[in-house]
């Protein structure tokens, strides 16, 4: 082959592997440019502490990590000996009250009641006699067979017989009538009082055992059989599981289609399906949050918004800390 079939050659080659260069890299280019942003996110679960009003010692857990309780199930039982000796006092202390409330309701006893009206017919009957022994003297006065001194001796002796009649009457009807209605009222209010204290002991003693407020799963359980847990400290963390969500931080240049009750579409790895989400929460993450600086060109930052939706449909086994990822 002559050499300039051969230089021609190589420049037909040149030619051919600079134009498949060429070509390759308008399609690397165009491809690159069309590949979808992804944005990530993770499922989150809406989770409630259970904890007690008392600092108690743990004496039963009934459930592990991973069981599925619901609302009423007994979770933990503690003992608080304190609050066992508080309400027995406050219980004695109602009865106390209680025995003086009916006390002062039924009044004195009848044998009392009968005691006061004897003394005041005792005195009736004194007062008569005193009533006639004065008319006596007073008319021997009259006489002049008596000094004065002796009618106004009877006279006094008759008026104070008269004033005993009076006073016995009086603690007669004291005793008919029982207690007086203020009496009666503080008496009443002594009872209101204790059953208030019973009421707020049986109260605390409640929680000595610990009960699930809503279905969920027991996610963490903190302490173990014979710890002591202090005022308000958790016990166990229960996750609501019918209360999941994603979770999203998304740069505002791709916040387009997924405002406030958007719908969009979420790829699920775990089970290599898309679920149909709704956005219902938007909110800046602020200035600590990451960002985009595009000033360098003559624009403008871009800040990172947190965006939660939920399923719109339930997908079983979905779980918190499970990846969710759009596709922009």
């Amino acid at each position: 082959m002559s050499a300039k079939s051969q230089n021609k050659n190589i420049l037909i080659t040149t030619a051919i592997l600079a134009a498949v260069v060429v070509i390759v890299a308008l399609l690397g280019f165009i491809f690159m440019d069309k590949q979808p942003e992804i944005i990530q996110g993770q499922v989150e679960v809406s989770e409630y502490r259970v904890s007690s009003k008392l600092p108690g010692r743990i004496v039963e857990i009934r459930v592990k990590e991973g069981d599925y309780v619901h609302a009423g199930d007994t979770l933990a039982i503690l003992e608080v000996p304190e609050i066992d000796a508080q309400k027995k006092a406050a219980e004695a202390t109602k009865d106390a009250a209680s025995a003086i409330n009916e006390m002062a309701d039924n009044g004195a006893r009848k044998e009392t009641i009968q005691g006061a009206y004897q003394v005041w017919q005792q005195a009736i009957a004194a007062a008569d006699i005193a009533k006639k022994t004065y008319d006596r003297v007073s008319n021997l006065f009259s006489e002049g067979v008596v000094s004065a001194q002796k009618r106004d001796e009877a006279f006094a002796a008759y008026k104070a017989s008269e004033a005993a009649v009076l006073a016995a009457k009086s603690q007669y009807q004291m005793a008919k009538n029982g207690a007086r209605v203020e009496e009666k009222k503080v008496a009443s209010n002594q009872v209101k009082a204790a059953d208030g204290a019973v009421d707020v002991m049986k109260s605390l003693l409640r929680e000595t055992v610990q009960v699930a407020q809503y279905d969920g799963e027991v996610s963490d359980i903190y302490p173990k059989v014979g710890e002591l847990v202090g005022l308000g400290s958790p016990i166990m963390s229960i996750s609501i599981m019918d209360n999941l969500w994603g979770t999203f931080n998304v740069r505002e240049d791709q916040l387009k289609g997924l405002g406030m009750g958007a719908t969009f579409t979420a790829y699920s790895p775990a089970f290599d399906k898309d679920i149909k989400m709704k956005v219902y929460y938007v909110k800046d993450q602020g200035s600590y949050a990451a960002w985009r600086a595009t000033k360098a060109n003559g624009e403008y930052d871009l800040k990172t918004f947190e965006i939660k939706a939920r399923p719109v449909t339930k997908l079983e086994g979905l779980r918190p800390g499970m990846t969710l990822v759009v596709k922009k």
